[in-house]
């Protein structure tokens, strides 16, 4: 089982190495450390969850059987985003596991768990390590397509509808690329509640492995065919399991997630900002907000730092990924509409936000970039490392001689960091940071300049050579 393990989404591995005696294993494990450190009490309730790739009603039915052995009430929430699913856990303070891969490729699937508070840490992650008994009898499983209750996916679509007001889309025209996310019908039907007309396209039967920091050449023709076919102001998605989201504009031009995460913060009026290190730099350059917290990649580091802000007296805390999830650290009034806190990823917010600014100001959603500082990110992956080559590569990378060595071709190296993986800047500030993916076998890179031009020859050298010296 050298492939299952945690990474800044919860618990990945191959479906293959997923069965259900392992994926009961994991639930009874995180039952018993809930109950250990959080009170969980036996008769209490847990939710369960999942997306709409091919293993994960299987991989539910486990998780339920393994819950009802322990002796814990399941309400089975049947196929929901993951943010709807944590968002019912909050209200209701009882823990919660959802079944996704996210966006990574319909061979492999996760587990991704929550506490009665939010999502669990590195702490609970050894704590369920540290109980887990993977030789225990295994039970039966139970069928996640009975009995599914629909109110986390009514309470989430009722909280996702207050962030516009009512016809705040009137007169435009949005595409939804449904492919296979779990939020397809749920996009449309939020859209078409803010007075927008949507046009749903490209559904399907089949998962499709979007990934919204990775966008796959298919995904990138098809924005830019279906803005021109339908004469679209915008088209949006997400990821497989909603919590990322896609926005193109209206040339079917994707933005940038951590550009989404900005305009949405600026939108929601946010006071404190915290992002990973691989967001670009015109957070700062922007000077919109007061401060900026800088992390490591992964929604426990943003929401641990999202807390931290709010200890430092902060009251509209806005976080969000390069990848576009948003997550919201305190409960914020829109036009005297109340949005409780979500303190994991969400696509639907950022998505509303974008789409509600652009029609607020009555602009294009490309023009709402027109203000911010000109960074331009890029970014891209080299699949199929382990962690075995890309730890030794990254590790080779600490050593300044070598380090300066690597990248003296595009320049001398102005500063460094290794807050995740190595970061380097350029004299000219030009960005180049590679780090090894956490979800999957993965080395990626990330690169930043001032032209789009440049990030995009930044990132083809910075993959280029990172495949020369990984062999």
């Amino acid at each position: 089982m050298n492939s299952l393990k945690f990474g800044t989404s919860g618990l990945r591995g191959l479906v293959t190495e997923l069965t259900d005696p392992v994926c009961a294993a994991y639930t009874t494990a995180f039952l018993r450390h809930m109950q250990q450190q959080h009170g969980t009490k036996q008769g209490g309730k847990i939710l369960v969850g999942y997306d709409l790739r091919s293993s994960s009603p299987r991989i539910a039915a486990a998780c339920i059987g393994a819950a009802e052995a322990f002796g814990i009430k399941v309400e089975i929430c049947g196929p929901l985003p993951t943010p709807a699913l944590a968002f019912r856990a909050l209200s209701q303070n009882v823990p919660a596991i959802m079944v996704t891969g996210s966006h990574i490729p319909d061979d492999r699937n996760g587990l991704k768990f929550y506490r009665p508070d939010g999502e669990i840490d590195k702490a609970d992650e050894a704590g369920i390590l540290a109980v887990l008994d993977l030789d225990a009898p295994n039970p039966a499983p139970g069928n996640p397509a009975v009995s599914i209750l629909t109110n986390a996916l009514k309470d989430y679509a009722a909280r996702s509808g207050s962030i516009l007001r009512p016809e705040a889309l009137s007169g435009k025209r949005i595409g939804v690329y449904q492919h296979s996310s779990v939020a397809r019908d749920l996009l449309v039907d939020l859209l078409q509640g803010a007075g927008a007309e949507t046009i749903a396209l490209g559904r399907s039967d089949v998962f499709v492995p979007v990934d919204t920091e990775a966008l796959r050449p298919e995904d990138i023709a098809f924005a830019e065919a279906a803005t021109r076919e339908h004469k679209l102001d915008a088209l949006v998605s997400t990821d497989g399991d909603a919590d990322r989201p896609l926005v193109a504009d209206e040339r079917g031009v994707f933005l940038r997630g951590d550009s989404v995460g900005l305009l949405t913060a600026h939108f929601l009026g946010a006071d404190a900002v915290v992002t990973p290190v691989t967001s670009n730099t015109a957070i700062e350059l922007s000077g919109l907000f007061k401060r900026v917290y800088r992390t490591r990649v992964g929604s426990p580091y943003v929401i641990e730092a999202m807390q931290q802000a709010i200890r430092d007296g902060y009251e509209r805390v806005v976080g969000f990924e390069a990848n576009g999830g948003v997550l919201l650290g305190s409960a914020v009034t829109i036009d005297g509409r109340r949005l409780d806190a979500l303190p994991t990823r969400d696509a639907m917010l950022p998505i509303l936000s974008i789409l509600g600014m652009a029609a607020e100001h009555g602009s294009k959603v490309s023009a709402l970039l027109g203000a911010l500082p000109a960074r331009f990110t890029r970014s891209g992956r080299i699949e199929h490392v382990p962690a075995s080559s890309s730890g030794p590569f990254l590790q080779g990378l600490l050593d300044a001689g070598q380090r300066e060595r690597f990248f003296a071709e595009i320049g001398p190296i102005r500063e460094s960091d290794a807050i995740d993986g190595v970061r380097v800047v350029l004299e000219g500030g030009d960005v180049v940071h590679y780090r090894a993916s956490g979800n999957a076998p993965e080395l990626r890179c990330y690169a930043e300049a001032s032209t789009d031009a440049r990030a995009a020859e930044l990132l083809h050298w910075g993959l280029e050579h990172a495949q020369a010296a990984l062999g």
